[in-house]
């Protein structure tokens, strides 16, 4: 027998909005020193901003996410459409919770999934921008979120929050924007890539560019580097990942034979798995913006004398959470610790908590019962302090 009075956190209906500014002559200029114009935001939003306009979250995707961070869209069914990327995290009673917050999600400058990017109409040649997209960086996506912010009429945020390339997000934004920041959650990320980081980006890009159906990028009539990317997937895929979570999930476990094939077919079912998430990924995602996105990647870097201005005592003012989880290998613990001495160097109020996780990089998207206690907790101590 159901017990109907126990209320289960509910899903949301939502749908992709957009934003287009930067119309010519007045272009976003790059830090490259391009100019690009115009550009188009995809986004969503959830819940109300209140009449104070002080209630708002952000939240920044990883490096092939997209703004659909939860719910389903209005106008599918939402027994077979695909809930939002961290729909066990964002929704009426969750963590973030859309009864309390207004929620914003937006597509990166870049991408490929709504918001302007490589396989984007360029109007001046009325074909896909291609290789001749000029190349951006996250301070250039953070400009750009900047502006639909503006859109909006918010002139504070409640808090930033995001993982990965999202945490790489979540500190630009603090960097370039301290004023507009009240506080800040960055997961699983760091202040810049290892050698390592970037070696694993490499390997993936080169797995496309070198698809003899990538064309210098120019693919967009034709085929498009489907094995390149597939193969660049697997790659990233595996740094997601962690040894225990592998062994756990897969093992040497063959994959439906008795006996080992003594030929280049799949034999383990780690192979099968892996195989699955490159096909997959070829039909949601352009070849050309995951070359973009892992070059801006890359080219993120605070510790530089360039990017010092982490070390600012403007940002004495915003207060953090830094988390990290035991198991990720992409972005270990130890840059998260980096991170916390810098901010604690300003003056701010930092937290920081390393959550023991068997699941790799990919943990701070995954169910987890603590992770979900911190985040609420210390999203209503923030709101709390802001009268909310």
């Amino acid at each position: 027998m159901t017990d109907n009075s126990i209320q289960q956190p509910q899903s949301l209906m939502v749908e992709k909005q957009y934003f287009t500014f930067a119309q010519p002559p007045n272009e976003m200029v790059l830090d490259s020193g391009a100019r690009l114009g115009p550009i188009t935001l995809a986004y969503e939003s959830y819940g109300t901003l209140n009449e104070q306009k002080n209630n708002a979250v952000l939240v920044l995707h990883a490096c092939t996410g997209d703004a659909h961070v939860a719910g389903h869209y209005s106008d599918e069914n939402c027994s077979t459409s695909k809930p939002g990327w961290w729909d066990n995290m964002v929704g009426p009673g969750k963590p973030i919770d859309t009864d309390r917050y207004f929620v914003i999600c937006s597509n990166i400058l870049g991408s490929c999934c709504g918001t302007t990017g490589p396989s984007s109409i360029n109007p001046e040649t009325g074909k896909p921008f291609g290789c001749s997209f000029p190349m951006v960086t996250i301070r250039d996506m953070v400009r750009a979120q900047k502006q639909l912010i503006d859109h909006l009429e918010i002139k504070k945020i409640m808090a930033l929050i995001g993982g990965s390339v999202g945490g790489m997000q979540v500190l630009r934004w603090c960097v370039e924007y301290p004023e507009m920041v009240a506080s800040a959650i960055p997961l699983a990320t760091t202040t810049r890539h290892s050698a390592q980081a970037i070696a694993f980006n490499e390997v993936a890009r080169q797995a496309i560019m070198t698809d003899p159906d990538w064309n210098n990028g120019d693919y967009y009539e034709g085929k498009g580097p489907h094995h390149g990317l597939a193969v660049a997937r697997m790659i990233g895929h595996v740094t997601y990942l962690s040894d225990e979570s592998m062994r756990n999930k897969f093992g040497r476990r063959l994959q439906n034979r008795s006996s080992v094939s003594f030929d280049f077919d799949v034999d383990f079912e780690i192979e099968s798995y892996l195989r699955h998430q490159g096909t997959k990924f070829v039909s949601r995602f352009d070849a050309n913006s995951l070359l973009y996105i892992t070059k801006a990647a890359d080219y993120f870097d605070l510790e530089s004398s360039e990017g010092c201005s982490l070390i600012d005592e403007k940002l004495s003012d915003t207060t953090f959470l830094v988390i990290s989880f035991s198991s990720d290998w992409l972005y270990p613990t130890y840059q998260s610790k980096t991170l916390v001495s810098i901010l604690k160097k300003n003056g701010c109020d930092v937290s920081f908590c390393e959550i023991e996780a068997q699941w790799g990089h990919d943990a701070f998207l995954l169910p987890n019962p603590r992770l979900n206690t911190i985040i609420e907790k210390f999203l209503l101590r923030i709101s709390n302090e802001q009268g909310i």
